[in-house]
């Protein structure tokens, strides 16, 4: 019970959380009106940065879900040409994350992490799709453990993100719903599949490490 009420914080929110504290002590000898709002602001500042464990199905006949939100696109789509996978027809699921979802992104499947590619770009409204091509982005293409199926993750900066975090590296083996970082402030996460039977659907509001997204 305390562990949902008071879940652990990532560590990207260390320093802004210990900002926030001691902006609020200090303005609260001056105006208790003001410290009260920043009081506030370092419960969001604790809220957005939490990293609660998550429970996936452990069954890679799944994928399930990389990222909190909601999805905003069910489509096919051709892969990212950064990985040169232009010339490939995928389904693409986006879930765009609010400031008030969970930032923490996970893997959908157990995987080995084949390439990690990171593009700088701008900052638009994520829940645009042209972000997907000009927003700072990284990519992840990873390898299934099941059947050797490969999909793509892409962490997505948007309109007030300023940090693309990535946990991972090259090469490395992650079992399903295994943490690979996190996006500060509001951001999208799509994922590019094949073979599988798309289990999404437009404006569900989903659960990283835990929805399903599609199945076999």
């Amino acid at each position: 019970m305390f562990n949902s009420i008071f879940p652990k914080i990532h560590k990207e929110g260390y320093k802004f959380l210990a900002i926030s504290v001691l902006a609020t002590f200090i303005v609260l000898f001056f105006s208790k009106f003001v410290g009260l709002i920043l009081a506030v602001i370092t419960l969001w500042v604790y809220y957005f940065f939490r990293d609660p464990e998550r429970f996936p199905i452990n069954d890679d006949s799944f994928l399930i879900s990389p990222a909190d939100g909601l999805i905003t696109d069910v489509s096919e789509k051709s892969g990212p040409e950064e990985l040169r996978l232009e010339n490939t027809t995928y389904n693409k699921v986006s879930i765009f994350m609010n400031v008030f979802n969970c930032h923490v992104n996970r893997v959908p499947v157990s995987c080995k992490v084949e390439e990690i590619y990171y593009k700088p770009g701008k900052f638009l409204n994520a829940s645009l799709d042209k972000a997907s091509e000009e927003n700072e982005r990284n990519y992840f293409k990873i390898k299934s453990k099941s059947n050797g199926e490969e999909i793509i993750i892409v962490q997505i900066a948007g309109l007030i993100a300023r940090r693309i975090v990535c946990e991972v590296e090259q090469g490395q083996d992650l079992k399903q719903g295994d943490r690979i970082g996190m996006i500060r402030f509001g951001s999208r996460v799509d994922i590019y599949f094949k073979n599988k039977k798309v289990l999404a659907k437009l404006g569900q509001n989903v659960v990283a490490g835990e929805s399903l997204i599609a199945s076999d």
